[in-house]
């Protein structure tokens, strides 16, 4: 498919799909110059998303994306790249989780405030 039909089903701009192109994290086949993608293109692009939501640096997912293309003998590395993200998720989870419960306790001592005062 085209690159306008491609973009708005992975939900990506047409620069963005260019970008991502130029700096190699998708391969794309050409037919007489023109950008031909292909179903199988679809799920690498929202995995890129996914990575590039979860906080995975560019480099990594360039990484990420070199070994893919490079073929099936670098599933290793490509498991430890992604164990490695996993490992910094769970880190970020759990400081999250520590902010979250001082907003509780602090959240509790407001709660408390605002009936032993009456306030509405």
């Amino acid at each position: 498919m085209k690159i306008g039909e491609f973009s708005k089903l992975v939900g990506l701009s047409i620069s963005t799909l260019r970008y991502y192109e130029d700096q190699g994290f998708l391969h794309i086949e050409r037919q007489n110059g023109i950008r031909n993608y292909h179903a199988e293109d679809v799920g690498f692009v929202q995995f890129i998303k996914r990575l590039k939501d979860m906080g995975m640096p560019l480099a990594n997912i360039k990484r990420y994306a070199d070994l893919r293309y490079a073929g099936a003998h670098t599933a290793r590395e490509r498991m430890t790249l992604l164990q490695e993200h996993y490992r910094f998720i769970d880190a970020e989870i759990k400081r999250l989780e520590g902010y979250k419960n001082n907003l509780e306790d602090k959240l509790k001592l407001y709660e408390t405030l605002v009936e032993k005062n009456g306030i509405k």
